[in-house]
């Protein structure tokens, strides 16, 4: 979202944007059900569509900040793995899987199978394939073992 372009619309449509506001604190003061907050609703909505912020442009703002987060989780785990990886714990369990704990990350996975699942800090990040930095850090774990 450029905010040249937000300041550019404002200047051109501040009487619109004014009107709305008020109708918006007049219904919300004025009427005292839930009908009130579906009126609210839709006089904002109107105001989003008038000014041309499409659904799909709000998703596609979405999806970038959540694949941004989750590149820089991901990252940071990584980070961390080679910090932590002389204080890693690794659990074997009967079937073949194995669990790595260390204070902020958690790996789950089976042996001789290519993804693992990585918990950082609490925070899921899904299946990881094993690459160099995640293989090293699950070989450590294991001498340590």
């Amino acid at each position: 979202m450029d905010t040249q372009v937000w300041s550019q619309f404002i200047r051109e449509n501040w009487l619109v944007i004014v009107i709305g506001l008020v109708l918006l604190f007049a219904v919300v003061n004025l009427v005292k059900t839930v009908l009130k907050w579906a009126i609210a609703i839709v006089i904002v909505a109107g105001l989003f569509i008038y000014s041309g912020v499409t659904i799909d442009q709000i998703g596609d703002a979405v999806s970038k900040v959540k694949e941004g987060t989750v590149d820089t989780l991901k990252t940071e785990a990584q980070e961390v793995m080679l910090k932590e990886a002389k204080d890693a714990v690794y659990t074997s369990h009967g079937d073949g899987t194995f669990t790595i704990t260390t204070p902020n990350i958690e790996v789950k996975g089976k042996a001789g199978e290519d993804k693992v699942n990585v918990t950082f800090r609490g925070v899921s990040l899904g299946q990881w394939s094993v690459n160099d930095t995640l293989g090293s850090f699950i070989n450590e774990a294991r001498k340590a073992q």
